[in-house]
């Protein structure tokens, strides 16, 4: 059975984005870049919400001759991964394997967990805190970056309560903080 992994780069005070909607201050630096990578590669399908998904739809056709490597290795697994857009807006799916699925059901989300042999990640807090609240997200992946933004997007939802476990932690070179936790079923 693969793990649902919610993971989010978000500020010290808890936020993915600022009260502006800015979050460049989010990009990781090569160290990190190469290790979010490294959590990449087990993840078969990826599970996004519109917003999120509109972000990441660059890695499909952004032009990486003059990229590091860490952004090339980064593309090459976005796009080799499938994609499902939660939208009731979005037209069409615009990148290659992507399907766009009008409403999400956490039902079909688990089924599809039991059936996969390749973890599932899901992006974005909003569709993430849906998830989280029907009991589907096993494992937490945060990057707490040594920034405070006083407000915005939270990265995780402020209406559910979890019971966690600290599996791994890491200090990168640039203050970056990963905390990875497993969801303990009650």
């Amino acid at each position: 059975m693969a793990q649902l992994i919610y993971s989010a780069i978000a500020s010290l005070d808890g936020f993915i984005e600022d009260a502006d909607g800015n979050f460049d201050w989010a990009a990781p630096d090569e160290e990190v870049h190469a290790f979010v990578n490294d959590l990449e590669r087990p993840v078969g399908t990826h599970l996004y919400g519109r917003r999120m998904y509109e972000t990441m739809a660059v890695w499909d056709t952004m032009p990486l001759d003059d990229e590091p490597d860490v952004m090339r290795d980064f593309a090459e697994l976005w796009r080799a991964a499938d994609k499902i857009v939660y939208s009731r807006t979005l037209a069409d799916a615009s990148t290659g394997r992507t399907r766009l699925e009008r409403e999400f059901d956490p039902d079909a989300v688990r089924r599809m967990k039991a059936a996969a042999e390749r973890d599932i990640s899901i992006g974005g807090p909003e569709l993430a805190a849906r998830a989280i609240e029907a009991g589907l997200v096993d494992e937490l992946q945060l990057f707490l970056t040594p920034v405070i933004v006083g407000g915005g997007k939270h990265s995780l939802p402020t209406s559910a309560e979890l019971h966690l476990e600290l599996r791994a932690e890491r200090r990168f070179g640039n203050g970056t903080v990963y905390l990875r936790y497993a969801v303990l079923n009650d």
